[in-house]
C-alpha cells in the first residue's frame, strides 16, 4: 500500500473557503472526503462512513481532487440530453419553415412536421418526439372551439326559446 499523500497548509484553507461556499449537498460531501483525510487523517474506510459514501467513490474523488484541484468538487451533473437526434439550433431552423404558416394563422399538422422531422433525420421516430420538440420550443396548441358544421344557429335560437324549461336569464 502506497503513503498517503499529504496536503499543504494552502490546500487545506483552499478546502475550508470551499466548504463554507458550497452550492448543494453533494458539492459538500465531495469536499468532505478531502477535507476530512485533510484535518484529521481519516481513512477512506472511515469516511466513506461517516458521509454514507462507498469506499470506492471517496477514493475516487480524492484521486481527482490531486489531479484537478477543486474543480473535481463541481461534479458534473444530471442532466442534459445525451440522445438528441437534432440540436436545438436545428430544431429551430427546422421549425422555422413551419411558423410562417402558424403566424399566418394557419393550421399545422404534426403529421408534417413529423415527416420533415424524419426527412432531417434521416430515420422513423414516434409521434411523442415531435410533441416534445414543439413543447420545448414553447409551441402549444390551439384550436378553436369545436362547432358542427351542419348546425343551425336560428334553430337552437328556436330551441332555446321553445324548449321545456326554457333558458332563462338569472
Amino acid at each position: 500500500m502506497r503513503p498517503a499523500r499529504s496536503l499543504s497548509n494552502e490546500q487545506r484553507e483552499e478546502l475550508k473557503e470551499s466548504l463554507k461556499k458550497a452550492k448543494s449537498k453533494g458539492e459538500y460531501q465531495r469536499i468532505q472526503c478531502v477535507w476530512l483525510r485533510a484535518l484529521w487523517n481519516l481513512s477512506s474506510n472511515q469516511i466513506a462512513e461517516t458521509i454514507g459514501w462507498s469506499v470506492s467513490r471517496v477514493k475516487q474523488i480524492q484521486g481527482q481532487y490531486f489531479r484537478e484541484g477543486t474543480r473535481a468538487f463541481q461534479g458534473c451533473g444530471r442532466g442534459g440530453r445525451r440522445r438528441e437526434n437534432l440540436t436545438i439550433k436545428e430544431e429551430k431552423s427546422l421549425l422555422a419553415d413551419f411558423e410562417e404558416k402558424a403566424v399566418k394563422g394557419g393550421v399545422l399538422v404534426v403529421s408534417e412536421i413529423k415527416t420533415a422531422y424524419e426527412r432531417e433525420v434521416g430515420g422513423k421516430v414516434p409521434k411523442s418526439t415531435v410533441y416534445r420538440m414543439l413543447a420545448r420550443h414553447g409551441w402549444r396548441k390551439i384550436a378553436p372551439r369545436p362547432r358542427h358544421p351542419n348546425s343551425d344557429a336560428e334553430k337552437q335560437e328556436a330551441w332555446k326559446k321553445n324548449s321545456r324549461n326554457g333558458w332563462r336569464k338569472k
